[in-house]
């Protein structure tokens, strides 16, 4: 086999973007030279490495062994140049981090600002995506490092607590429940609710446990943050769950009332997880002690 890191990335790329035309687009690559990579490829091999149709491309099980050893390769050649990089000059890194919706808006802000500054030569890819998206994503190295609520399964990932984050109630401080110390979904799933838009992960998590009493979330509207769910409700327009953090961060405090909800889901810790942090890319590596430095209180 006469495979370069070149035809690597080219066959990680093609495979992620589900297309050659994708590959060849995010390896800044054209078309033909992408196709004649991958014929080369699989004429080495003497075994065909994609599946294709009119629909894109899919990997044969060939392609699959492949891909997963180029992503090996490939992070191994990140770490090297990271390496390197504390005795060269002008050497990028690159993290790859996913992460759910309360680490995008709550947590991950003050963190990654910290790495950043300290890193200047250091890019981040950052994706918010459900927390058990995460996890697959990690396991099959399609990201360095993955943050994610702890209700999901992160057996075969080593894993660390990044954040306390809890989710709380909101009301207007009028409310009928605003004197109440702790409160059950069930005891509100009939309100109107300020919601997050479509395809939020929390929102969907939220949406789940109303469904397991049998009931369907009323939302009087969809906004697109935690800040403005607050503002809705400060203004009585319905009730909302967001992160402790989001509502003690509000500007509308004063008009609302953070209730902690009685029930284990809504008792979370978000977890920064990888597949082995010995095989980390250093500045992925370097990222994850940043992310595990306790919140300024």
């Amino acid at each position: 086999m006469r495979f370069d890191l070149t035809d690597l990335r080219l066959f990680e790329n093609i495979v992620e973007a589900g297309s050659i035309t994708g590959g060849a687009a995010q390896t800044h690559m054209t078309l033909a030279s992408a196709s004649q990579r991958v014929l080369g490829m699989e004429a080495d091999l003497g075994t065909p490495l994609l599946l294709r149709s009119s629909q894109g491309v899919q990997p044969t099980e060939a392609g699959r062994t492949l891909v997963h050893h180029a992503r090996l390769v490939l992070q191994q050649m990140e770490r090297l140049r990271g390496e390197l990089g504390d005795y060269g000059a002008g050497l990028q890194g690159h993290v790859r981090l996913l992460c759910n919706t309360s680490a995008m808006t709550e947590h991950l802000p003050e963190a990654l600002g910290r790495f950043l500054a300290l890193h200047p030569r250091v890019s981040v890819d950052l994706e918010e995506q459900a927390s058990a998206d995460i996890v697959d994503a990690v396991r099959t190295g399609l990201c360095d490092i993955g943050i994610v609520s702890d209700v999901v399964d992160v057996e075969g990932l080593q894993h660390f607590v990044f954040r306390r984050d809890d989710l709380v109630l909101v009301v207007p401080r009028g409310h009928a429940l605003a004197r109440r110390r702790r409160v059950a979904l069930a005891e509100v799933v009939d309100s109107q609710f300020i919601g997050l838009a479509e395809g939020s992960p929390l929102q969907a998590h939220v949406a789940l446990h109303a469904r397991r009493l049998g009931k369907r979330l009323a939302y009087r509207v969809r906004v697109r943050s935690f800040e403005a769910i607050c503002r809705m409700v400060a203004q009585g327009i319905g009730v909302g769950v967001v992160p402790k953090a989001a509502a003690d961060r509000s500007p509308s405090l004063p008009e609302i009332r953070a209730i902690p909800i009685a029930e284990a889901w809504a008792a979370r810790h978000l977890l920064a997880c990888v597949r082995d942090v010995d095989a980390l890319p250093l500045n992925a590596r370097r990222m994850l002690h940043e992310l595990l430095v306790p919140a300024a209180q």
